[in-house]
């Protein structure tokens, strides 16, 4: 059975919104987008890296989905990490019905928990979800996250998309692994505790 394992970019007030780029993301007016690649080094491309290639597949929304599409599609594959994420599964959670370009690209139709509890019974090995905010907070809400790969940037942005709202599912994880990088990034591994 897969696990549903979120990797994502927080700041210390929990946004994470517009990471990589000034312009990825300027809903409700953000203006701090490119908040990461000043912190960027080896331990943070490194946790990234492993995160994505190493995974079985991943569970995109449809706005991180398509800002990953620009990305990497059309990427060098001389690179082993963009070949690897673009032979993939895509499996995209959106209430659009147009098509998904980037190949190995499927929609995830239906209700969340139904669909996604399938999904995870269909796959063996980790389901990634990079961004995704809105469905991070629908896979919370239905108790589906089964470990946060979170990178803690030493920054407050004061605005912005935030990963949880008050909808979340009580649940336990326990620290697995903890990491200080150089820049001050702390990345944290929370792996779901066996329900009681």
């Amino acid at each position: 059975m897969g696990r549903i394992v979120v990797a994502n970019f927080v700041s210390i007030d929990g946004v994470i919104q517009s990471p990589l780029s000034p312009d990825e993301d300027r809903d409700g007016g953000f203006a701090h987008g490119g908040w990461v690649p000043p912190y960027s080094e080896e331990a943070v491309n490194a946790f990234m890296q492993d995160a994505t290639v190493g995974a079985a597949g991943m569970l995109l929304g449809r706005r991180s989905y398509e800002i990953l599409a620009g990305a990497w599609a059309q990427a060098d594959e001389s690179e082993p990490a963009i070949a690897a994420i673009n032979r993939m599964p895509k499996y995209v959670v959106t209430s659009s019905s147009d098509d998904l370009t980037w190949q190995n690209s499927q929609l995830v139709t239906g209700d969340l928990a139904p669909a996604v509890t399938d999904l995870k019974e269909r796959t063996d090995g980790d389901l990634v979800v990079l961004g995704s905010g809105t469905l991070i907070r629908g896979l919370a809400e239905h108790d589906l996250v089964d470990e946060y790969r979170l990178l803690l940037f030493p920054v407050v942005l004061g605005a912005g998309k935030r990963m949880f709202d008050e909808r979340g599912h009580f649940a336990r994880f326990e620290l697995t692994d903890s990491v200080v990088a150089p820049s001050g990034v702390v990345i944290l591994t929370y792996t779901r505790e066996p329900h009681p």
